[in-house]
């Protein structure tokens, strides 16, 4: 290969393959490293929707959110985050918002899936990334927000998995919820069958309190 090729092939590693936030060269080529370096693969393809609600499970370890960083950055994509406001106090506060960090008035949480989808609808483009269990220990069932959210926003549910195992994160299926909560939540189960989280005692059953209701 000479050395234009060269060139040609390096940029094209890095260049932005989709329509959704871009976090910047710089942090792309930093976390590919780190996730070279702790021995972690990145596959699968972002969408062209500029749009979307990014699901990764299983979520059993503190390590489920610096991985799915890693991987989103990787494919240079900056993603956004739900937290309680309470922890977006100074000094930290402004870092949190720098790395896609929202406040959440949790006490209002009835309104959470409103005002969540309003910020969707308002956004030129946005990427959330939401755990649906809610927690690193086991329960009963996943939480529906990120269903509703999408749904009501008319946007698409993005997932991905992290594969202690093999160590892999891969982003996958997506598609628009039909409102059809039992087929749509199918898909789900479908795809995240098999896949293994760092502590496999602690992950939550794959269905919504919804499914039945």
């Amino acid at each position: 290969m000479d050395k234009n090729n060269q060139n040609k092939h390096l940029g094209s590693m890095f260049t932005v393959s989709h329509n959704a936030p871009d976090c910047g060269i710089i942090k792309c080529i930093i976390s590919r490293i780190i996730m070279w370096m702790v021995g972690w693969k990145v596959t699968g393809e972002l969408p062209k929707h500029k749009k979307f609600i990014l699901i990764g499970e299983p979520h059993t370890s503190n390590w489920d959110f610096l991985l799915m960083f890693g991987a989103a950055y990787s494919l240079r994509l900056n993603v956004s985050w739900l937290g309680k406001d309470t922890i977006f106090k100074r000094p930290f506060g402004t870092i949190m918002k720098h790395f896609g960090g929202i406040p959440i008035n949790r006490r209002a949480s009835h309104n959470l899936v409103q005002r969540t989808s309003m910020l969707f609808q308002k956004s030129e483009s946005i990427a959330i990334v939401i755990g649906p269990s809610g927690t690193r220990s086991k329960r009963e069932y996943w939480k529906s927000g990120f269903y509703w959210i999408a749904y009501t926003a008319n946007i698409n549910i993005l997932c991905a998995y992290l594969d202690f195992a093999n160590k892999i994160v891969h982003v996958g299926i997506c598609f628009p919820p039909t409102g059809d909560v039992k087929k749509d939540m199918d898909v789900i189960r479908k795809f995240y069958k098999g896949i293994r989280g760092k502590h496999p005692e602690l992950e939550t059953d794959i269905r919504l309190k919804d499914e039945w209701s």
